[in-house]
């Protein structure tokens, strides 16, 4: 077995042991596959061991001292990796759980690096944490902005990083609640754009595609006080459709079937708006039997249940 494979055999059963052991003492139930993101497992490893075979191989008279440092150098940065693989797992294995806190923790240790991999998580963590029922108002507004910040700085350590685009789109989005409906329209192109961006790098993605519809549909049924202040804000507007949004929303879908018990209750929401009521009523049943795992889908269920009454 050459180094390359033997490094490759060892990260994964790395992983695996970590996954056995997390699932034997954790009973929380897991998040569906959709929830998970956007996560990408990427190997560096064979890259460094690679690296140091053919250093080896090319310079044939170095010193038994000087190789001996070299290997110790080499086996170093790749533990490094190993070590930087074996966290971004279990953040996501914690995320799966919906175990926020724990989650938190985990990558806070982590703030400063400059690895948009851990900055990204960093984002959606602290939003997370930010929309927990307990969060207090003031911790909750620190939480957002500090989301928003390390989206940002995701962002400008990996351009080519889809989730970077989507949590600064989603984090752009939160802060404007703070400040006004004007900002908050203000930045609705940028929002899109970033979204459009995260679909274009990672089409595969269920949740880009399902937050882009979800601006569709809100600007689709923007209040008419709202549209007086885009306006004034721009001389075009944003400006959607119910339609676009349900294109959206049906390539989530697609994408990922059942990802996500949001996207089919706004699906229900889509139809209703369309008046088409025998499609808005099978959507809205499957959000309402979404097992409901998290507080979210608990909301969905509430809802849902109740625009099923109103459907009769």
């Amino acid at each position: 077995m050459d180094l390359t494979m033997a490094v490759r055999v060892l990260s994964r059963c790395a992983r695996r042991t970590f996954l056995e052991f997390a699932s034997r003492s954790k009973s929380a139930p897991t998040r569906g596959t959709g929830r998970h993101y956007w996560t990408a497992f990427r190997r560096t490893v064979s890259g460094l061991s690679s690296g140091r075979a053919a250093f080896v191989l090319g310079v044939p008279a170095v010193s038994c001292l000087g190789y001996e440092a070299l290997r110790r150098a080499q086996s170093s940065a790749v533990v490094s990796a190993l070590d930087r693989e074996e966290i971004l797992e279990q953040a996501d294995y914690l995320y799966s759980c919906a175990d926020t806190q724990k989650l938190y923790q985990l990558l806070a240790q982590h703030k400063d690096s400059e690895d948009a991999q851990f900055l990204w998580r960093l984002a959606r963590a602290s939003r997370d944490l930010a929309l927990l029922p307990d969060t207090e108002a003031e911790q909750k507004k620190r939480l957002t902005f500090e989301a928003f910040q390390f989206a940002q700085r995701a962002l400008e350590k990996d351009d080519s990083c889809f989730a970077a685009h989507k949590w600064y789109a989603v984090c752009l989005s939160d802060i404007g609640d703070y400040e006004g409906v004007k900002v908050k329209i203000g930045n609705s192109y940028i929002i899109r754009e970033h979204l459009e961006k995260a679909i274009q790098l990672n089409p595969k993605d269920a949740t880009s595609l399902h937050i882009l519809g979800y601006w569709c549909f809100a600007f689709a049924e923007l209040p008419w006080y709202q549209r007086k202040v885009a306006a004034v804000v721009f001389s075009s507007p944003p400006t959607s459709t119910f339609q676009e949004a349900l294109e959206f929303f049906l390539k989530a879908e697609e994408v990922d079937p059942n990802f996500y018990s949001k996207n089919l209750l706004m699906l229900g929401k889509t139809y209703l708006a369309l008046k088409e009521q025998q499609k808005a009523q099978m959507w809205l049943t499957k959000a309402r039997d979404y097992p409901a795992h998290t507080a979210e889908d608990r909301e969905v269920h509430k809802e849902a249940v109740e625009l099923l009454k109103k459907l009769g």
